[in-house]
């Protein structure tokens, strides 16, 4: 489990946040440092499928209050989802503690945690550019979810859609700063902090063209397919997002969606003419 201070704190347990945002939807939000400067935050979302089974997408350390949570939630972990090349520290500590655990990410992020030395997690649905398009979901979980892969994202994203709640679940694909939520039980400021100051002002959701033009230049490695993908989640029902990093979005989402992502959505429809 990953438990470093830097990372996460010195009492997780103390700190983490689990709360019940729908029916069917779980939260455990903790303080985390990016590189141990950043307080970026950090969420595991836990969504129980109509079938009875559990996803739990970017887990979070594995503590007795989130083994807890599960239990509370029926005890099936179905799928594991490691989102994309960063959302996977914790991710060998519940495939053990859940082996028949669907695992659920990126094919990029199996190499890398292969290089790295990471515990040898098979990934059931790995997600490439090539099949991404092609590889059918379990009955189960298509029932509840519709999947994009975002190939064109520098990290590798994996966004989900919950059908049933109109709820969007995403790691990188876009930031809602400052982390209050996260950081409510860590005392002092989510907001205090030269390194977290800045990344707020790059990461904000609420005003100005920031974070727009962070994703443009700064994460967007394939222009065309990224805005295809986004094109395709603009096309999706949702009103809440739920990112990793900063406060869940309970509504207006849609709209928060569409200014952010507006020139992306506008290089799609100028490809789409052409084409």
């Amino acid at each position: 489990m990953s438990t470093d201070p830097k990372l996460w704190g010195t009492d997780i347990t103390s700190t983490a946040v689990i709360r019940q945002v729908t029916d069917a939807i779980t939260t455990i939000s903790v303080p985390f440092l990016r590189a141990g400067l950043f307080k970026f935050g950090g969420r595991a979302t836990i969504a129980k499928l109509s079938s009875g089974g559990l996803v739990v997408f970017s887990p979070t350390p594995l503590t007795e209050e989130a083994t807890a949570t599960v239990n509370s939630l029926g005890g099936q972990v179905a799928y594991l989802v490691a989102p994309d090349l960063e959302h996977h520290l914790n991710l060998g500590p519940w495939k053990a503690a859940y082996p028949d655990a669907r695992v659920i990410g990126p094919s990029l992020l199996y190499s890398k945690r292969q290089k790295q030395g990471n515990e040898d997690v098979r990934f059931d649905l790995p997600y490439t550019a090539a099949n991404k398009k092609q590889l059918d979901l379990p009955a189960d979980l298509a029932a509840d979810f519709d999947i994009e892969f975002f190939d064109g994202h520098g990290a590798q994203e994996v966004v989900l859609l919950h059908k049933p709640s109109g709820t969007l679940i995403q790691a990188d694909l876009l930031f809602n700063l400052p982390s209050h939520e996260q950081f409510s039980k860590a005392g002092g400021n989510a907001g205090s902090g030269f390194w977290t100051r800045l990344s707020m002002h790059l990461f904000t959701s609420v005003v100005g063209k920031s974070q727009q033009r962070t994703v443009w230049y700064g994460f967007t490695k394939d222009k065309k397919s990224f805005s295809d993908s986004i094109k395709r989640l603009d096309g999706w029902e949702f009103d809440r997002i739920i990112p990793c990093h900063g406060d869940v979005i309970e509504t207006g989402g849609k709209a928060i969606f569409r200014r952010l992502f507006s020139w992306h959505l506008a290089y799609a429809d100028a490809a789409a003419k052409k084409a």
